[in-house]
């Protein structure tokens, strides 16, 4: 492939680059492209972009949400051959534990070969053998994107890390983790851990647009504290080594919830596609309301998942609107969990060796080869 011919020509000198791997969840493509028309202040990201190689855009996998997507971003297969197909939420552990992966990982690569390896907060990497240093993703409370502290601590690795953290960040124990104390972490890692491999979750900018929607004023003020986080990081990033920017999903407004499925009880439904098993049950999902775009059923097919294998039609939601059981105006006004093809996520990557290029579109789960490569790592 051109993309790996070109990356192995960049890599070829500079062997086992340590890498940091930034997801900014719910960073839509559009705050990439459109920067310049949403008037952003964003001077790290666009140094990212003027100097790195950039995707038009990433095309995910079913679904689009956090904790599947982040999965996919790192073993480089759809969520229903990964095995985990939700956000895990307490209680229970559903999709919390690392071991719930059912494919190998980059993780897993980079650590047999030697790496070093650390994270921050990346979803299903609780007790992780693979991670040498870690602050797994789980929370007893969580308020938008903070997450208490001392459930984090209590499953860290080393089991020390929290306090050694703040020792020489002593705003970093605070009740609440949040993208400022995450960006402390991966400072700290970066100086005193020195990882070949460092993965960081950022989540703030997703509570804010569910809460505000997508490039509201909120939305991209948070976004702007973001990249002066993200200026952080990249000051750190040792000599020789690579960033990577990635995010999970793209976002959209949501004004109302409509219920397809009330009118054709034989659909299956879903918050962002209802698909029909029968010419009867597509007749009557093309006279509900909020239903749109009518997706082509080769374009279905080629996004693995657990619906219907062979439907007779499938259906998006129309703008603005996502299915669920119980009509009315959107508890969210920003969401996600569309079809794929409705939005797109973010991939730039920065770095030693590397010069400015225009990646085209490209799959979510063609990351993790991209990844492995940018560090000289066979994945």
């Amino acid at each position: 492939m051109k993309w790996l011919a070109g990356l192995l020509l960049g890599t070829s000198m500079f062997a086992a680059s340590p890498l940091v791997v930034v997801s900014i969840d719910g960073l839509d493509n559009r705050y990439l492209t459109e920067a310049d028309k949403l008037g952003l202040k964003t001077p790290n990201l666009r140094k990212l972009m003027r100097e790195g190689q950039t995707s038009r855009g990433v095309i995910g996998s079913v679904p689009t949400v956090t904790w599947p997507s982040h999965v996919t971003i790192i073993t480089g297969v759809d969520p229903v051959k990964h095995g985990i197909l939700s956000n895990w939420r307490p209680p229970g552990e559903k999709y919390l534990k690392y071991s719930q992966i059912q494919v190998p990982t980059l993780l897993g690569a980079a650590h047999a070969a030697g790496i070093t390896t650390a994270s921050v907060n990346w979803p299903t990497t609780l007790d992780s053998p693979d991670i040498d240093w870690n602050l797994p993703e789980v929370f007893a409370k969580r308020r938008g994107g903070f997450m208490d502290l001392k459930s984090i601590e209590a499953k860290a690795k080393p089991v020390d890390l929290v306090k050694r953290i703040a020792a020489d960040y002593p705003s970093f124990a605070t009740e609440w983790m949040d993208d400022r104390t995450r960006t402390q972490a991966v400072v700290w890692l970066l100086k005193n851990a020195k990882p070949g491999l460092l993965l960081v979750h950022l989540v703030d900018l997703d509570s804010e647009q569910h809460d505000n929607g997508p490039f509201s004023r909120e939305a991209i003020a948070q976004l702007e504290h973001l990249d002066s986080l993200l200026g952080q990081i990249l000051a750190a990033v040792p000599k020789g080594g690579r960033l990577a920017l990635v995010s999970d999903h793209g976002f959209d407004r949501v004004d109302r919830i409509t219920n397809p499925q009330a009118g054709a009880p034989n659909a299956v439904q879903t918050p962002g596609l209802v698909v029909a098993r029968d010419e009867a049950t597509a007749a009557l999902l093309r006279k509900q309301d909020g239903v749109g775009r009518e997706v082509p059923l080769a374009e279905y097919a080629s996004f693995p998942s657990n619906l219907p294998a062979k439907p007779d039609a499938v259906f998006e939601p129309s703008p603005g609107v996502m299915f669920g059981a119980k009509p009315g105006p959107a508890e969210e006004i920003g969401n996600h969990g569309h079809w794929p093809m409705r939005y797109r996520s973010v991939y730039v990557l920065w770095g030693t060796g590397l010069r400015r290029e225009s990646l085209p579109e490209f799959p979510m789960k063609e990351i993790a080869g991209r990844l492995a490569t940018a560090m000289g790592l066979k994945f």
